[in-house]
Protein backbone atom coordinates (compact mmCIF):
# COMPACT_ATOMS: atom_id res chain seq x y z
CA UNK A 1 0.00 0.00 0.00
CA UNK A 2 1.63 3.24 -0.98
CA UNK A 3 2.27 5.75 1.53
CA UNK A 4 -0.15 9.38 1.74
CA UNK A 5 2.69 11.26 3.69
CA UNK A 6 4.57 13.69 1.43
CA UNK A 7 8.50 12.90 0.83
CA UNK A 8 9.27 16.52 0.35
CA UNK A 9 11.62 18.19 3.31
CA UNK A 10 10.31 18.70 6.16
CA UNK A 11 9.31 22.05 7.47
CA UNK A 12 10.64 23.48 10.45
CA UNK A 13 8.71 22.53 13.85
CA UNK A 14 7.23 25.75 16.12
CA UNK A 15 10.48 25.92 17.88
CA UNK A 16 12.62 25.79 14.71
CA UNK A 17 13.62 22.11 14.88
CA UNK A 18 13.43 19.98 11.35
CA UNK A 19 11.18 17.29 12.64
CA UNK A 20 12.74 13.67 11.40
CA UNK A 21 11.37 12.57 7.80
CA UNK A 22 9.23 9.62 7.73
CA UNK A 23 11.27 8.21 4.92
CA UNK A 24 14.61 8.26 7.00
CA UNK A 25 15.76 5.02 7.03
CA UNK A 26 19.91 4.70 7.07
CA UNK A 27 21.51 6.32 10.11
CA UNK A 28 25.31 7.41 10.05
CA UNK A 29 27.14 7.98 13.26
CA UNK A 30 29.88 10.52 13.47
CA UNK A 31 31.67 11.52 16.95
CA UNK A 32 33.45 15.13 17.26
CA UNK A 33 36.31 14.66 19.60
CA UNK A 34 39.18 16.97 21.08
CA UNK A 35 40.31 18.31 24.05
CA UNK A 36 38.88 20.28 26.95
CA UNK A 37 36.92 23.48 26.04
CA UNK A 38 38.26 23.21 22.19
CA UNK A 39 34.36 23.45 20.96
CA UNK A 40 33.13 20.19 20.36
CA UNK A 41 29.36 21.21 22.41
CA UNK A 42 29.60 24.61 20.48
CA UNK A 43 29.87 22.44 16.72
CA UNK A 44 26.89 20.23 17.42
CA UNK A 45 24.77 23.01 18.66
CA UNK A 46 25.64 25.29 15.96
CA UNK A 47 24.76 22.75 12.88
CA UNK A 48 22.15 20.64 14.63
CA UNK A 49 18.66 20.82 12.69
CA UNK A 50 17.40 20.16 16.18
CA UNK A 51 17.68 21.27 19.74
CA UNK A 52 21.23 19.28 20.61
CA UNK A 53 20.93 16.85 23.64
CA UNK A 54 23.75 18.52 26.22
CA UNK A 55 25.09 16.59 29.44
CA UNK A 56 26.69 19.59 30.15
CA UNK A 57 27.54 21.05 33.65
CA UNK A 58 28.46 23.57 36.02
CA UNK A 59 32.43 23.62 36.60
CA UNK A 60 32.76 23.50 40.54
CA UNK A 61 35.89 23.56 42.67
CA UNK A 62 36.12 19.57 42.62
CA UNK A 63 37.78 20.48 39.05
CA UNK A 64 40.44 22.46 40.21
CA UNK A 65 43.64 20.39 39.82
CA UNK A 66 41.81 18.23 37.60
CA UNK A 67 41.17 19.91 34.79
CA UNK A 68 43.21 22.53 33.28
CA UNK A 69 41.15 25.68 32.01
CA UNK A 70 44.17 27.97 31.81
CA UNK A 71 43.18 28.49 28.72
CA UNK A 72 39.79 28.74 28.48
CA UNK A 73 39.25 30.72 31.86
CA UNK A 74 35.48 32.16 30.39
CA UNK A 75 34.74 28.56 30.74
CA UNK A 76 31.91 27.88 32.92
CA UNK A 77 30.05 24.23 31.96
CA UNK A 78 32.03 21.04 31.07
CA UNK A 79 30.65 18.06 29.17
CA UNK A 80 30.52 14.98 31.29
CA UNK A 81 28.73 12.56 28.91
CA UNK A 82 28.08 13.21 25.55
CA UNK A 83 26.81 15.82 23.36
CA UNK A 84 24.16 15.28 20.44
CA UNK A 85 22.62 16.18 17.25
CA UNK A 86 20.86 15.71 14.23
CA UNK A 87 21.26 16.15 10.43
CA UNK A 88 19.31 15.29 7.87
CA UNK A 89 21.57 14.34 4.54
CA UNK A 90 18.42 13.75 2.17
CA UNK A 91 14.93 11.57 2.07
CA UNK A 92 16.39 8.53 3.51
CA UNK A 93 20.12 9.02 5.15
CA UNK A 94 20.24 10.67 8.51
CA UNK A 95 23.48 12.22 10.29
CA UNK A 96 23.55 11.62 13.80
CA UNK A 97 26.57 13.43 16.19
CA UNK A 98 28.18 12.34 18.75
CA UNK A 99 30.70 15.02 20.72
CA UNK A 100 32.35 13.50 23.22
CA UNK A 101 33.85 14.88 26.46
CA UNK A 102 37.05 16.42 26.34
CA UNK A 103 38.76 15.84 30.13
CA UNK A 104 40.85 12.98 30.61
CA UNK A 105 38.18 11.42 33.81
CA UNK A 106 35.35 11.05 31.21
CA UNK A 107 37.81 9.35 28.51
CA UNK A 108 36.31 5.79 29.41
CA UNK A 109 33.08 6.78 27.78
CA UNK A 110 34.94 7.18 24.36
CA UNK A 111 35.17 3.48 23.33
CA UNK A 112 31.74 3.69 23.82
CA UNK A 113 30.55 6.75 21.39
CA UNK A 114 33.51 4.86 18.81
CA UNK A 115 30.83 1.83 18.39
CA UNK A 116 29.08 1.72 15.85
CA UNK A 117 30.43 5.31 14.51
CA UNK A 118 32.00 5.54 10.30
CA UNK A 119 34.27 8.31 11.68
CA UNK A 120 35.52 11.49 13.42
CA UNK A 121 36.20 14.54 13.41
CA UNK A 122 39.04 15.98 15.76
CA UNK A 123 38.56 19.18 17.06
CA UNK A 124 41.63 21.30 17.64
CA UNK A 125 43.13 24.16 19.67
CA UNK A 126 45.91 25.89 18.27
CA UNK A 127 46.60 26.75 21.67
CA UNK A 128 47.33 23.51 22.88
CA UNK A 129 48.08 20.95 20.21
CA UNK A 130 49.24 18.21 23.29
CA UNK A 131 45.68 17.81 24.02
CA UNK A 132 44.82 16.22 20.51
CA UNK A 133 47.62 13.47 20.65
CA UNK A 134 44.98 11.15 22.54
CA UNK A 135 42.05 11.67 20.51
CA UNK A 136 44.66 10.93 17.34
CA UNK A 137 45.60 8.29 19.24
CA UNK A 138 42.17 6.54 20.10
CA UNK A 139 41.12 6.74 16.53
CA UNK A 140 44.18 5.31 15.05
CA UNK A 141 43.76 2.44 17.57
CA UNK A 142 40.25 1.94 16.71
CA UNK A 143 41.21 2.41 12.88
CA UNK A 144 38.25 4.90 12.75
CA UNK A 145 38.67 7.41 9.52
CA UNK A 146 38.72 11.16 10.67
CA UNK A 147 39.21 14.76 9.65
CA UNK A 148 40.85 17.18 11.53
CA UNK A 149 39.46 20.74 11.96
CA UNK A 150 41.65 23.55 14.00
CA UNK A 151 38.99 25.78 15.44
CA UNK A 152 40.23 29.27 15.25
CA UNK A 153 39.44 31.18 17.96
CA UNK A 154 39.85 34.90 18.07
CA UNK A 155 42.71 36.73 20.23
CA UNK A 156 45.73 38.48 19.52
CA UNK A 157 48.81 35.97 19.16
CA UNK A 158 49.65 34.28 15.60
CA UNK A 159 48.20 31.37 14.80
CA UNK A 160 50.28 28.41 13.08
CA UNK A 161 49.71 27.75 9.19
CA UNK A 162 47.82 24.47 8.59
CA UNK A 163 51.12 22.54 7.23
CA UNK A 164 52.56 23.49 10.96
CA UNK A 165 49.94 21.65 12.35
CA UNK A 166 50.27 18.44 10.61
CA UNK A 167 53.21 18.53 11.60
CA UNK A 168 52.96 19.03 14.82
CA UNK A 169 50.39 16.41 15.05
CA UNK A 170 52.58 14.39 12.39
CA UNK A 171 49.54 13.69 10.29
CA UNK A 172 50.00 11.84 7.03
CA UNK A 173 49.65 13.71 4.14
CA UNK A 174 46.02 12.30 3.19
CA UNK A 175 44.21 12.66 6.18
CA UNK A 176 41.99 16.28 5.57
CA UNK A 177 42.94 19.20 7.86
CA UNK A 178 40.91 22.30 7.38
CA UNK A 179 40.24 25.42 8.95
CA UNK A 180 37.02 26.17 10.30
CA UNK A 181 34.83 28.36 13.44
CA UNK A 182 32.78 26.43 15.77
CA UNK A 183 30.40 29.03 16.36
CA UNK A 184 29.33 29.37 12.81
CA UNK A 185 26.91 26.64 11.63
CA UNK A 186 27.95 27.29 7.56
CA UNK A 187 31.53 26.65 9.10
CA UNK A 188 30.56 23.48 11.06
CA UNK A 189 28.90 22.36 8.22
CA UNK A 190 32.13 22.50 5.75
CA UNK A 191 33.93 20.24 8.13
CA UNK A 192 30.93 17.85 8.12
CA UNK A 193 31.11 17.84 3.95
CA UNK A 194 35.06 17.23 3.98
CA UNK A 195 35.25 14.07 6.43
CA UNK A 196 31.55 12.54 3.91
CA UNK A 197 33.72 13.56 1.14
CA UNK A 198 37.00 11.61 2.76
CA UNK A 199 34.74 8.48 3.94
CA UNK A 200 33.14 8.27 0.67
CA UNK A 201 37.05 8.08 -1.04
CA UNK A 202 37.86 5.68 1.10
CA UNK A 203 34.66 3.38 0.91
CA UNK A 204 35.10 3.79 -3.26
CA UNK A 205 37.47 5.72 -4.72
CA UNK A 206 36.18 6.20 -7.82
CA UNK A 207 32.86 8.07 -6.25
CA UNK A 208 31.90 11.70 -6.99
CA UNK A 209 33.22 13.63 -4.55
CA UNK A 210 29.64 15.58 -4.51
CA UNK A 211 28.13 16.15 -1.05
CA UNK A 212 25.60 18.42 -2.18
CA UNK A 213 22.62 16.70 -0.17
CA UNK A 214 24.56 17.70 3.13
CA UNK A 215 25.68 21.19 1.92
CA UNK A 216 21.96 21.60 1.16
CA UNK A 217 20.47 20.01 4.64
CA UNK A 218 22.95 22.13 6.47
CA UNK A 219 22.11 25.63 5.21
Amino acid sequence: MDSKVSDRAAEPGPAGEVPLRRTARDALKIVIVGGFGVGKTTMVGSVSEIRPLSTEEVMTKAGVGIDDASRVADKRTTTVAFDFGRISLDEHRVLYLFGAPGQERFWFIWDQLFSGSLGAVVLVDTRRLEDSFYPLDRLEHHQMPFVVAVNRFDGPDPQPSLDQVRDALSLDGDVPLVDCDARLRGSSKDVLVTLVRHLTTLHDPSAPHDPAALQEAAQ
